[in-house]
């Protein structure tokens, strides 16, 4: 179990934090999506390519799945930040502490005061980075299943130096991993931790050193690796709750790959999204404890 730091425990004395029953979720709708700019490689090509009127259906196909197995609350959009709907970026929830993202890129930087005003709002401690220090949420860093251990990746878009800085809010290990695939920028696209200690990953979007760490914690037998086809088709970024899986469509195999061991998988088109280099996992923040992420199959 997760020990929170003395500080936050200290301040959660004072004013009890959130806490959900049900597996609950965040999410931000695709008002103002679009690909604006480019800071990452799938925006190359795309921009402006996005169709508002089919993201905002494929977004909601999502949300009424998502609702179907947790609940979910909701971000307002905001005009000027068109990533806010990949709001899993914007921050890193557990045990009622928030750490706020410290985004790498100015386009970006403005999504933080909107997010951080409404866990604020929700009750939620906040932990903040510092700016100087680059982190990304859930883009860049996830618990495994049994919040034990925090898995953060560094590259072109996180500093490994945030990697302690962000475990100490819960007083947790964390191991580092060395992103060395541009296209793979952050850990939330090549790197899923699933219910039942399984591991969905794609091992080319790590260095040896990351993956003799990978293959230290998983064994052969609960590493489910996928091709570079199936990665580039965003086949990590997936919602996990129990044995429920929520992800984008694929022309490859993975979605019976799963059900082999013993996954639920509903497919969802959310190809607009791709464009913008995110897909379910990036559309989504997780708000309750992971200890909570048990629900019935869909």
């Amino acid at each position: 179990m997760t020990t929170i730091s003395p500080a936050i425990a200290a301040a959660t004395a004072l004013s009890p934090l959130p806490h959900y029953d049900r597996p609950t979720y965040l999410m931000c709708p695709p008002e103002f999506y679009d690909v604006d700019y480019v800071i990452n490689p799938w925006m190359a090509g795309n921009l402006h390519r996005p169709s508002r009127d089919k993201a905002f259906a494929q977004w909601r196909n999502l949300y009424q799945n998502l609702q179907r197995i947790a609940d979910v609350r909701l971000l307002h959009a905001r005009a000027g930040s068109p990533d806010m709907v990949f709001v899993a970026h914007a921050a890193l929830v557990h045990h009622g502490i928030a750490a706020i993202s410290s985004f790498t890129h100015p386009q970006r930087q403005t999504e933080e005061p909107h997010l951080r005003r409404w866990l604020q709002d929700a009750g939620f401690l906040l932990w903040e980075t510092p700016r100087e220090t680059a982190f990304e949420g859930e883009g860049d860093a996830l618990f495994d299943a049994d919040a034990n251990l925090l898995w953060a990746a560094h590259g072109v878009r996180t500093c490994q130096h945030s990697h302690r800085h962000v475990a100490d809010a819960w007083h947790t290990k964390v191991v580092s991993l060395h992103l060395v695939d541009p296209r793979f920028y952050h850990l939330d696209i090549c790197f899923a931790p699933l219910t039942n200690g399984y591991l969905l990953y794609f091992p080319g979007a790590f260095d040896a050193a990351s993956l003799a760490r990978i293959e230290a914690v998983y064994s052969s037998e609960k590493r489910i690796a996928v091709s570079e086809a199936e990665a580039t088709q965003f086949a990590c970024n997936v919602i996990n709750i129990g044995r429920n899986v929520l992800m984008g469509s694929q022309t490859v195999d993975l979605s019976a790959r799963l059900a082999d061991y013993g996954f639920d998988v509903t497919t969802i088109d959310l190809s607009e999204f791709h464009r913008g280099g995110g897909s379910a996992k990036s559309l989504a923040l997780r708000l309750s404890d992971l200890n909570v992420l048990e629900a019935p199959a869909i």
